[in-house]
């Protein structure tokens, strides 16, 4: 893992159609070496088919690719720098985890002593000589890593790879791909939940039906996270005459269930019920709010036809 160069991938315009369906549209990323890149967005929008032109298995309709600095128009120059883990991983269950590793390794051209090293990794040894078929879900992700790892990948993509998991399992797998990511590989983990890898990304890639929303540091996206105050009067007939003395002090508001979300700092809570209590309004209910992360990615992830975007990347 000596040779990775700062960026690990960079797409200028990559584009992927399917018959008049556009899967990818124009994407223009540049993905940092080292560290895990959550690419999150909603099933149907694009991840696995931008991986999937990523790692050569399908061309582009348009655009270009390079990943660790070679063109994904020659794979074949990259392959052996790279694993992945693409959809659900495909066993023969009635052999060992070990006899799996080792028929992998062989096709590889791998050497026998890495089987034992990825299943420590990936903390299988104990169980490596149990059939895969009395595996758990769990079980069986973390042999499929311990596959992908075999090379010793400088770029390693993970699909999905919490997909139909426990909590546990989750959280087992979340803390495998941060261990990864800490011994100097870059490792890109695609899932519809951001919740499921929120914990484990240094950097985040937003799509949405083929569109860029976001890529950058996770920190910037917290950024967006917006902070209000829910109101409401305890009698409804005061609703719009609330909304006048908010709008009056140049505050923005929302209908938000029998009241209004006022976007404003929630420290601002006991000025917000000062101004009502001023005009005579008595309030039911005086709430500070703030996103959570989750929040940002669903707003942002929301109805094409809702609202607009956040920061799209340049």
């Amino acid at each position: 893992m000596d040779h990775t160069p700062a960026v690990a991938v960079r797409t200028q315009g990559l584009s992927r159609s399917f018959g008049d369906i556009v899967a990818v549209k124009e994407l223009d990323l540049e993905l940092p070496a080292h560290g895990v890149i959550g690419f999150v967005g909603p099933n149907g929008s694009g991840k696995s088919t931008t991986i999937r032109m990523l790692l050569g298995l399908i061309k582009p309709t348009d655009g270009q690719a390079e990943v660790l600095g070679q063109s994904i128009s020659h794979p074949e120059r990259y392959a052996d720098r790279v694993g992945a883990l693409i959809e659900n991983p495909a066993f023969v269950p009635d052999i060992t985890g070990r006899a799996n590793v080792e028929a992998m390794a062989l096709l590889r051209g791998v050497p026998m002593s890495r089987v034992d090293e990825v299943l420590e990794i990936v903390d299988l040894t104990d169980r490596s000589d149990s059939k895969v078929s009395d595996y758990s879900l769990g079980m069986k992700q973390r042999l499929a890593i311990a596959i992908a790892i075999l090379p010793d990948p400088e770029l390693l993509v993970l699909d999905e790879p919490t997909n139909g998991l426990d909590p546990a399992g989750i959280v087992e797998v979340r803390e495998l791909i941060r261990q990864l990511a800490d011994e100097g590989r870059t490792v890109i983990v695609s899932s519809h939940l951001l919740s499921e890898i929120e914990a484990a990304a240094d950097h985040l890639i937003v799509i949405r039906s083929g569109e860029l929303l976001f890529v950058g540091p996770l920190a910037e996206l917290l950024e967006q996270e917006q902070r209000y105050v829910d109101v409401e009067p305890e009698d409804q007939a005061q609703l719009e005459r609330l909304a006048e003395c908010y709008r009056a002090e140049g505050l923005d508001i929302e209908p938000e269930n029998g009241g209004y979300r006022v976007l404003a700092d929630p420290a601002e809570a006991g000025r917000l019920n000062g101004i009502a209590a001023d005009a005579g309004i008595l309030l039911r209910r005086v709430v500070p709010r703030s996103e959570t992360l989750e929040d940002v990615f669903l707003r942002m992830t929301a109805d094409p036809d809702g609202p607009a975007h956040l920061s799209r990347a340049a």
